[in-house]
């Protein structure tokens, strides 16, 4: 779907990859295409009332939003998909639940053809996070009891039916070290998560090609200093993972913790069908799940993904004391790269049009999708 034909121009502080400008952003129909300014600190920014335009945000693993749920089938992605565009989202994927496989593979064949043309006013879906069924039943988390072991013949069916990009693996289950080495010969990102592994099971997973870890500290063994577990590894070894920054999942040290260790930790919202909904009962897969108190959790109250929108996370970093920009690069551009892209992420010419503008206070005023204004509520 195209942007503007029309150049539109920006003014304000606008964050490139070198750092802040005070200046102009062109764009020309789905792309940027000029890029000026005079370098400013990042304290002038934060002081000011000018806009402040920074690159789109990008989620790798997103379950629902807008009381809709990935694996409802039908259009309810691109309902989710403009919910979260409405939060400063551009790009995500699509995360499916461990369910039986005929779930999985209807879910898919839904998903694909919003994977193929996005949806008016909403983010672009880039593909599918597979979030189980290769995962350990010993670390369920909120995931439904269908956990399993694959094969590379299973996992190119599913990838057949609509684009898998990331894919989540708990490695120390019978043959998934050999189908990392397979799924990464055939140019798959996997990650490390869900999982009751030890240490050395994470380290052997890192070198036999996983890049990252499925939303880091949950759903895997923590980290002790006689057994560092997958926590420990992640820390100890991990360039990138993801990480949910609602301050329920994590507690800020931990994040801290993270951020000293892990150079490449990228935020995520885990979202659910509750995102952007009041209080009450929405659908995670098979499960039922309650939003109340911030949160979202099982009848045990477990918690089960979350109620997070991304331009919350960024506000979240600030607020634990990250600069502006790195804040920034962890909700857009570290993910981008995570999965391959270099036209995402970043604000520079000749990258795809993806950007939010926000006030001092750093709450949106603007967001463009491909060159498409969002046109927010209220």
């Amino acid at each position: 779907m195209g942007g503007a034909t029309r150049p539109v121009v920006l003014h304000g502080h606008i964050l490139t990859p070198e750092g802040f400008v005070r200046g102009s952003i062109t764009l020309e129909g789905e792309r940027i295409v000029g890029l000026q300014g005079q370098a400013v600190s990042e304290a002038e920014v934060m002081h000011t009332s000018e806009a402040i335009v920074l690159p789109g945000f990008v989620d790798l693993h997103a379950h629902g939003g807008g009381g809709q749920d990935t694996m409802a089938g039908g259009d309810a992605i691109a309902t989710i998909a403009r919910v979260h565009a409405h939060h400063g989202t551009t790009a995500l994927l699509a995360t499916t639940m461990t369910a039986p496989p005929d779930e999985i593979r209807a879910a898919l064949r839904a998903l694909a053809p919003h994977i193929a043309r996005r949806p008016p006013q909403a983010a672009r879906v880039l593909g599918v996070h597979l979030e189980g069924p290769y995962i350990n039943p010993a670390r369920l988390g909120a995931q439904p009891d269908f956990a399993a072991t694959a094969t590379l013949a299973d996992v190119l069916a599913l990838h057949d039916l609509a684009p898998l990009k990331l894919i989540t693996i708990a490695p120390e289950l019978p043959g998934h070290l050999a189908l990392i080495v397979a799924l990464r010969q055939q140019g798959f990102v996997v990650q490390i998560g869900h999982s009751a592994g030890s240490y050395e099971d994470g380290v052997a997973a890192l070198q036999a090609g996983a890049t990252g870890f499925t939303h880091l500290f949950n759903a895997m063994t923590g980290l002790h200093h006689r057994e560092p577990g997958m926590a420990g590894a992640a820390l100890a070894h991990a360039d990138r993972a993801e990480i949910i920054p609602d301050l329920l999942h994590v507690h800020p040290g931990a994040i801290r913790v993270a951020l000293r260790a892990i150079p490449g930790l990228y935020c995520v919202t885990d979202s659910t069908a509750a995102a952007g909904m009041p209080d009450g009962d929405y659908r995670l897969g098979r499960h039922t799940v309650t939003k109340c108190l911030g949160g979202v959790r099982l009848a045990d109250g477990t918690l089960a993904g979350s109620t997070l929108t991304m331009d919350q996370a960024l506000r979240n970093l600030v607020g634990l004391g990250l600069p502006l920009a790195e804040a920034s690069r962890r909700t857009s551009t570290l993910a981008a790269e995570h999965v391959g892209l270099t036209d995402r992420g970043r604000l520079e010419a000749g990258a795809w049009a993806d950007l939010v503008v926000l006030n001092p206070q750093l709450q949106l005023q603007q967001v463009w999708v491909e060159g498409e204004p969002i046109q927010l509520k209220g």
